[in-house]
């Protein structure tokens, strides 16, 4: 399963820092759960919603800096705070900064607000994962030794044969 828990990216300075937004409507699934009667947005989904910021903001400063693409894996969340609920209707205003940044991973300072008050807030690291950086990059030499491959084959053809 896929979560899409930011909306929009508003800004976004690589190897600094990211501001975007989660608007949590009524429609969402949880709310009927969580909690029947006093419909709260879970707080793993708010640390979710920050790490998926502070992930597209490590991925576009590795590949600016490196010219690869990290896979950034959330793996631990240190320093949590959950300030104030989050309910049906809000607009979530979401921050990411690096605190490091290093070859195999990244710790990031995230924080939510609501209205301008802080309604979570936490340090979350993150893992590459290098395996499927291989992968993908053996995947897209493949691709390159293919089409130069075809582009020898379909030499000196005129462009509507190709």
């Amino acid at each position: 399963m896929r979560w899409l828990l930011v909306d929009r990216i508003d800004e976004m300075v690589v190897g600094k820092h990211a501001v975007g937004a989660k608007a949590f409507t009524l429609s969402e699934p949880f709310f009927a759960d969580h909690f029947p009667g006093f419909p709260v947005v879970p707080g793993v989904l708010l640390m979710e919603s920050m790490a998926q910021l502070a992930g597209k903001l490590i991925g576009y400063t590795v590949r600016k800096e490196r010219g690869d693409w990290p896979f950034p894996i959330f793996t631990m969340a240190e320093r949590v705070k959950f300030r104030k609920f989050v309910r049906p209707g809000d607009v979530v205003q979401l921050h990411a900064e690096f605190i490091s940044l290093r070859e195999e991973s990244a710790v990031m300072k995230v924080r939510s607000r609501v209205n301008g008050k802080v309604v979570a807030q936490a340090e979350e690291t993150f893992v590459f994962n290098a395996v499927a950086f291989a992968e993908l990059a053996e995947s897209e030499r493949v691709e390159r030794l293919e089409r130069k491959a075809l582009a020898q084959l379909w030499a000196g053809l005129p462009e509507e044969d190709r």
